[in-house]
């Protein structure tokens, strides 16, 4: 069976260590195109088992290639995974972390995580009215009686976000009182997230539309130099959904599955994520009400709007906030110096 997709997906992967991991995806992930961005020491050789087609950025590629610019890329933190968004071609991408593996169903099957985010991206969402059978597009579910018939052709998909077994995404107070719990419960089923909510997206195992919402999967400024960590996909995910909600496209969560197999420490974590763990009591009241004039029509526009009313907002809370507008501002620039414009989507959510 040939591979869905192949010539319009890149694997974005962000490390510090060879991926050797990459060998028990690589029924799955051979056919396909890599991108993988070396954070810290870029003196470090990074080793990629044979076989695989890609490209490898350390932190002097990053700097020679964007110049000043560069400095709206993190540096010692997950968030330089950005960097494989902005130098794709590509229409889909799929980023991964490199502790994370192929998890198997509850048939024992091998789960393949790319085929089902595919699945998820290029079928419908349906953000404006939920269906109780959960994503009407699946084989053997349809819209359930008393679902508009004017809503049924649903949205374009622009983000998928799956989920983990084992290692379940926690904060680290909830890591710390919950040490030893697993996620052992496989949910066979994929929803679309309403419209005008929001959720603590996880960038271990995603995919995005990169045409449709690309300019707004940002991962901000944090890790080295920065006061906060490890919020670098949840500020993603809140821009993100607010600018889908916005433009008329939809978010969807559920399958696909991974294995997640080890947490990280949670004192670490506690020091990475201590201010944001204040700050998100404001930053999501911020993104809840949070509007977009009908003006902007693509993702880049909505995003440049949305860092102007962020250092407006949030400004006032910590001057970090001022240096992540000027760094959304400079990511967009980035952007445009490497892609052309965003579409445009005429037919947003101002007239659902």
């Amino acid at each position: 069976m040939a591979p869905i997709l192949k010539g319009e997906v890149d694997i974005v992967i962000p490390t510090i260590r060879s991926l050797n991991f990459l060998e028990n995806w690589r029924p799955f992930f051979e056919p396909y195109h890599l991108i993988i961005i070396q954070d810290g020491d870029p003196t470090k050789v990074i080793k990629v088992p044979e076989g695989f087609d890609y490209e490898l950025y350390n932190r002097n590629d990053i700097n020679r290639i964007l110049g000043p610019k560069a400095n709206c890329i993190s540096f010692k933190d997950g968030a330089c995974r950005c960097f494989g968004f902005l130098v794709s071609k590509k229409k889909f991408i799929y980023t991964i972390d490199d502790d994370c593996f192929v998890a198997k169903d509850p048939t024992g099957k091998d789960i393949n995580a790319l085929a089902q985010h595919l699945e998820n991206l290029t079928k419908p969402s349906t953000p404006y009215f939920f269906n109780t059978l959960y994503d009407p597009y699946r084989e053997g579910a349809d819209f359930v009686r008393g679902y508009p018939f004017s809503l049924r052709a649903g949205v374009p998909t622009a983000v998928s976000h799956g989920l983990w077994l084992n290692i379940p995404d926690y904060d680290a107070p909830t890591q710390l009182v919950k040490p030893l719990e697993r996620n052992k419960t496989y949910v066979d089923a994929v929803m679309t997230i309403p419209k005008g909510t929001l959720y603590p997206m996880c960038a271990m195992n995603l995919a995005f539309n990169r045409e449709l919402v690309g300019p707004a999967m940002y991962f901000g400024i944090m890790g080295d130099g920065q006061p906060i960590g490890r919020y670098d996909d949840m500020w993603a995910g809140w821009c993100s959904k607010v600018v889908c909600d916005h433009l008329g496209y939809g978010v969807k969560t559920g399958l696909p599955y991974l294995w997640h197999s080890k947490a990280s420490n949670p004192f670490v974590n506690l020091k990475k994520e201590f201010k944001g763990l204040f700050w998100q009591e404001e930053m999501i009241p911020f993104f809840q009400s949070v509007t977009l004039p009908k003006e902007c029509t693509n993702a880049q526009q909505c995003y440049l709007e949305l860092a102007k009313q962020a250092k407006e907002k949030l400004g006032p809370i910590d001057p970090y906030f001022h240096n992540l507008a000027d760094a959304m501002v400079t990511w967009i620039e980035a952007w445009e110096e490497f892609n052309t414009p965003a579409k445009s989507n005429t037919n947003s959510s101002e007239s659902a």
